[in-house]
């Protein structure tokens, strides 16, 4: 037989969460006292009432009254519905025959429960008569296999035996306790009973005894032997077993303990999710999958993010949420959401809303569809949250990413992605790139100041941006560079009219500075390969070169065949000068030694070692190609210690064969001087080969005093404390040092050809040469004279002084062998 259920309450809404919390029971509703009254003599078979106190017409205390008052509705077991404010409503309802009571809001799965404790006991009732009445079973046997814990008579107190002959439990009872009949007998049940439980069990447990009530129900803790709490639903009635015995009640007990559990996760998910929701920036949604995307739940943070308050939504009360969406977005929207759906994959969407306010914002809608059984799609729910600032600050970062941050035009990053992009798109229109390099401007920097040479450049870019149309971009691709992107030119000849243009700009501006700059052009040639860095590194080598050799006019350079040719050679030159440092042995470079000749005993005095370097692939490649690159790379240093380890075996041979007064030149680079223990390196060296350092001399050319002149003056003080010899090549070409002459920590002038091929032109009396030969003397220099080719020139320099000279008048660079022989025979004569 189905276990029957009438639900009344005057709330519909309550009646249908009963009922289909109930759906596995009989469940019949009426909406106030009347009606149920009217139910209750309809149907005769109902075996338990859920009645709300609180109703309209006939409340719920008078249809208690109605059923105590009749013999046969009387035993109906009736439960209560109740809120926390009703205490006294609660107690009375107990004294007009209810069995228990639930409070409002109701938990559903705590009144499933209850319900089953009731079911379960009705079922019990309805076994033990029908088994009494069939079988002649004893109630021994229903007690003893019973599914839930029955205590008779249990002492509050601990008692003995003979003070309470009548306890007893089953042993559900025994196994939910985790204790003997014998040890709840000695302890009592206050004893088990947790302490935050026992305040409310004793308050109604002395009601029970006083007759203010028949039973009691309550969720409390039992504590087990171990200490660890079991979860129960128990009802206590009266039970009268004799007058005159103390403890006269029954105790029903179901373990809850996985419900409790399960209550507590729920309640701590609530929470959680309410303090998510609380602080969402957006809000939570539930809608219906259709056009308007009608809300069927909204959240508070609906307010904040749009303006309308959450009820204005819900079921398009006053608004739909497809309205509030940016009109540019709608169909977007709709069409990612049918892409998704029937693949039951998750959704994430970036749009605008416009809000209340007429603001536009940015949102990010990330959600999933809800799905009946059948697999039709039955709403769609998630969290819409506000983007606005994330949406701003990439803004900032894409601009910021895309723009020089000095001019605001376009950056290289942009033009790579561009002709990245472009790249793939087939057209035979014509491309160019023209670079205008600016890098002297860098110059001015230490002159004037680093806001003056970007105010500089800011004039400059404005000046250029007139020449920008829908054919033609500018960028600035390095802090002194920029571009021009061209589309759609008709030749070569319209790409050298642009540039002129740009000069006839840019010239007077800089002419003031007394600067100019290049203009690399590079044509983007498809069936060459598209390759966007390859294009912009071919620009600015096409500019470096249109810079020429620091004339002050513009210059005007194609990136073509010959420059690439160029490049290639420049490339394999880097390629053999990077085996060469990595190499154990010195592969292809050598030296050469000239001699340098004393003028005062017309004898050899030493000789200047000097770099060559022959390759398989390049053959013979000049000092003057290979030893800038070498600078360019850094792979001077290296290179650099194996010639000073070559001069070196060379001095360690002179020494050997007897001539110890003469000395060894070695040229070395400023970049070498201020590597990082280069000093200490080469002492070492001078130490492993033997050789005195007095016989070793150090050239560096002028030019390297026009920056980091303290620095690199200290060295060559350090450096010249040790015994070695400094000389300045090429002095009068480079940096004008003759006014600080003084200070430099030299021993030696080294007077550069220029000024030596002079002596064959003009009137000997009004060469300079003599002036710096008196001058280097009077600061306790000595004089060398480079490139002395011709007798007339040996006779000037012998005249005014000069201390030794050097040339093909004496010799060419010689091997090591010959060098040693030629020595020999200009020594003996």
């Amino acid at each position: 037989m189905p276990f029957k259920i009438l639900v009344v309450d005057d709330s519909a809404t309550d009646r249908l969460l009963i009922q289909k919390m109930l759906n596995s029971y009989d469940v019949i509703t009426a909406g106030d006292g009347y009606e149920a009254m009217r139910m209750i003599e309809e149907h005769k078979d109902i075996d338990l009432i859920i009645l709300d106190l609180n109703m309209p017409g006939m409340d719920g205390f008078q249809v208690l009254e109605a059923l105590k008052s009749n013999d046969r509705l009387g035993k109906t077991r009736v439960i209560i519905l109740t809120i926390y404010e009703e205490l006294e409503n609660e107690i009375k309802g107990l004294q007009l025959g209810a069995v228990d009571y639930i409070r409002k809001p109701i938990h559903m799965e705590a009144l499933a429960a209850r319900i089953r404790v009731h079911a379960e006991l009705l079922g019990i009732q309805r076994e033990l008569e029908k088994k009494i009445k069939e079988q002649g079973l004893t109630v021994e046997t229903i007690f003893n296999q019973a599914p839930i814990g029955i205590a008779v008579s249990h002492n509050f107190e601990p008692v003995t035996e003979e003070e309470n002959p009548y306890f007893s439990v089953n042993p559900m009872f025994e196994r939910i306790s985790g204790r003997s009949r014998e040890e709840l007998l000695r302890l009592g049940w206050a004893n088990i009973t947790h302490p935050d439980d026992l305040e409310e069990d004793l308050k109604n447990y002395k009601r029970l005894k006083a007759g203010e009530i028949d039973s009691y129900s309550m969720d409390k803790r039992l504590i087990k032997p171990d200490g660890s709490e079991v979860w129960v639903h128990m009802i206590v009635a009266t039970l009268t077993l004799s007058s005159e015995h103390r403890y006269n009640h029954i105790c029903l007990v179901q373990d809850i303990t996985e419900r409790k559990n399960i209550e507590k996760a729920l309640s701590e998910s609530e929470r959680s999710k309410s303090v998510l929701l609380s602080h969402l920036p957006g809000l939570a949604y539930r809608c219906n999958f259709d056009r308007d995307w009608t809300m069927q739940y909204v959240s508070e943070g609906c307010y904040r993010l749009t303006g309308y308050p959450p009820e204005s939504l819900l079921y398009n009360k006053e608004i739909c949420f497809n309205d509030i969406i940016a009109p540019e977005y709608r169909e977007l929207l709709w069409e990612e959401w049918n892409r998704i759906l029937p693949g039951r994959l998750p959704f994430k969407y970036e749009y605008e809303i416009i809000t209340a306010s007429g603001e536009r914002k940015w949102v990010l809608e990330m959600g999933e569809g809800i799905y009946t059984e059948q697999g039709e799609i039955e709403a769609v729910e998630g969290i819409i949250i506000d983007i606005t600032d994330r949406k701003e600050m990439e803004d900032k970062l894409k601009y910021s990413n895309e723009h020089d941050r000095n001019t605001g035009l376009y950056n290289l990053n942009y033009l790579e992605d561009l002709l990245d992009t472009d790249s793939r798109i087939q057209t035979d229109e014509k491309r160019a790139l023209v670079g205008i390099n600016l890098s002297v401007v860098q110059s001015i920097v230490m002159t004037y100041g680093y806001h003056y040479t970007q105010d500089l450049i800011k004039h400059v870019a404005n000046a250029l941006m007139k020449y920008c149309t829908g054919r033609r971009m500018l960028f600035s691709t390095h802090e002194y560079q920029f571009a021009f992107y061209l589309k759609g030119y008709h030749g070569k000849s319209e790409l050298l009219e642009f540039c002129n243009s740009i000069i006839g700009t840019l010239g007077p501006m800089l002419a003031i500075e007394r600067m100019a700059g290049g203009i690399g052009v590079v044509e983007i040639s498809p069936d060459k390969g598209w390759d966007a860095d390859r294009l912009l590194q071919n620009l600015l080598i096409a500019s470096e070169k249109a810079m020429g050799a620091g004339d002050k006019e513009f210059g005007i350079c194609f990136y073509d065949d010959e420059l690439e040719k160029q490049i290639i050679r420049k490339n394999d030159i880097k390629n053999e000068l990077a085996s060469i440092a990595s190499c154990v042995k010195d592969c292809g470079l050598y030296l050469q030694y000239q001699p340098v000749v004393d003028l005062r005993t017309n004898r050899i005095s030493g000789f200047e070692a000097l770099a060559r370097l022959t390759s398989s692939k390049l053959g013979r490649v000049p000092p003057l190609e290979f030893i800038p690159i070498a600078e360019e790379t850094k792979l001077i240093i290296p290179i650099g210690m194996k010639i000073i380890g070559q001069a070196l075996g060379f001095l360690r041979k002179l020494i050997e064969k007897g001539y110890k007064e003469i000395t060894v030149s070695i040229n070395v680079s400023v970049i070498q001087l201020l590597a990082d223990g280069f000093s200490a390196s080469l002492s070492e060296m001078i130490d492993s080969f033997g050789v005195n350092p007095g016989s070793v001399a150090l050239e560096i050319t002028e030019s390297v005093f026009s920056s980091e002149y303290d620095q690199i003056n200290r060295i060559l003080g350090e450096l010249k404390a040790k015994g070695l010899s400094i000389a300045i090549d090429d002095f009068g070409t480079g940096y004008s040092s003759l006014a600080r002459e003084s200070e430099l920590n030299i021993n030696c002038l080294k007077i550069d050809k220029a000024f030596i091929d002079n002596l064959l032109s003009y009137d000997p009396k009004k060469a300079i040469a003599s002036d710096i030969i008196s001058m280097a003397h009077k600061f306790g220099h000595c004089v060398v004279a480079e490139g002395v080719e011709y007798e007339k020139q040996r006779q000037y320099l012998l005249e005014f002084g000069c201390d030794k000279i050097q040339g093909y008048l004496i010799s060419k660079p010689l091997d090591e062998d010959d060098a040693i022989e030629f020595l020999k025979r200009m020594n003996e004569r």
